[in-house]
């Protein structure tokens, strides 16, 4: 019989790991690498429907310039209003502090050269993104599609980690039913986001919704929220809030669970109060996995698009738009090249502030938790 040799045998067994998951890994790189290449493609290009077909023109970075500096940077960046003085003293309190940690940083010599220049290209995009906040949401400028998706990313996580702490830490008390609440929480996040948006849209309806004789009650009987930009804008986050906080919850009320119940039941022995079982038991232990989930729901949140597109088509006028929406707007008008820039500058914006969060943030709290 054939035999295998014995030291390709024992290599065989040591890279068995990475020989059954290499694979499925070629397999999700090549359905991830060729759409991101043939989108880089389209970004540097322009595409006009001719006679028989299509025409792809190279214009390099122009779509870019449009969307930063032409024709799109209101609908992108926005309408600039005049920064006040107060305003460019926070900025440059903003920039002191962002110079003294790279300084800090490159004393040390921990990070490295190219973990000094993600800090040094962390801390570029943040004071962008604070100067062009203060630029567009100062009264006098109005936000385009990145301040709108930063908005529902940054508003819409700290609320359903707010939210969802609470209810996981309510059911993780021993209170009568709370495996009935449990459950009911779970619910919204089983419902597409589309059935939210429809839900949604029907129960905010002031004049024929299910609630609209509460509203004449309150007095909103004609409020028209979806004419008036940020009451739409904080109805789509609720609805994205409503759907996310049961993840947010199931997850948080799981790790709560798996903290040491010694611990605990020391801390109450000793006389310690709820909150201070809290700050120094319980948030050093689900700290790890709150950092995880928040990643996790980062890179989600900077994806929506249903509910801004059934609640509101994006408006009024372009108030709600997320990126992605902008993205799909720009690719249902046929122009491919600037549907193509925008997706990159939303794969730039997430990588950035992800990474970021993971390098300083959710790492740091898993090797304090180690």
């Amino acid at each position: 019989m054939f035999s295998i040799p014995a030291k390709v045998s024992e290599w065989s067994d040591r890279q068995a790991p990475t020989l059954l998951i290499l694979p499925t890994v070629l397999i999700i790189l090549a359905l991830s690498i060729y759409p991101l290449l043939l989108s880089l493609y389209l970004a540097l290009s322009r595409f006009k429907l001719v006679r028989g077909g299509y025409e792809l023109k190279f214009v390099g970075l122009r779509n870019f310039e449009k969307l930063l500096f032409g024709s799109q940077q209101y609908h992108f960046l926005g309408t600039f209003g005049r920064i006040t003085l107060f305003e460019w003293c926070f900025l440059a309190l903003i920039v002191a502090g962002f110079g003294l940690w790279l300084w800090r940083t490159l004393r040390s010599g921990k990070a490295g050269v190219f973990g000094f220049i993600g800090r040094v290209i962390t801390a570029t995009v943040l004071t962008g993104l604070v100067l062009l906040c203060m630029a567009v949401l100062n009264g006098k400028g109005f936000p385009g599609s990145l301040v709108v998706t930063l908005f529902y990313v940054f508003a819409g996580v700290s609320i359903q980690l707010a939210i969802g702490l609470g209810l996981a830490l309510l059911c993780a008390q021993r209170i009568q039913g709370r495996n009935f609440f449990r459950l009911i929480f779970f619910i919204p996040l089983m419902v597409t986001p589309v059935g939210i948006a429809y839900a949604f849209r029907m129960l905010a309806d002031v004049s024929k919704g299910p609630f609209a004789p509460l509203w004449q009650w309150l007095g909103y009987g004609d409020f028209a929220w979806a004419a008036d930009a940020w009451s739409a804008r904080w109805v789509v986050l609720i609805g994205d809030s409503w759907q996310w906080i049961p993840f947010m919850f199931i997850v948080l009320l799981a790790a709560l669970e798996n903290q040491p119940g010694e611990q605990v039941e020391a801390a109450k022995m000793d006389g310690a109060g709820g909150w201070q079982i809290f700050r120094d038991i319980s948030w050093p232990a689900i700290a790890p996995v709150v950092a995880t989930v928040v990643l996790i729901r980062l890179i989600e949140a900077f994806k929506i698009v249903d509910l801004p597109n059934i609640l509101t088509n994006g408006g009024p006028g372009i108030a709600t738009e997320s990126m992605t929406l902008h993205a799909f707007i720009a690719w249902r008008t046929q122009d491919l090249g600037g549907s193509s820039a925008v997706g990159y500058m939303l794969l730039f914006v997430t990588v950035v502030t992800c990474v970021s969060f993971f390098n300083f943030i959710a790492q740091k709290t898993r090797e304090a938790g180690t």
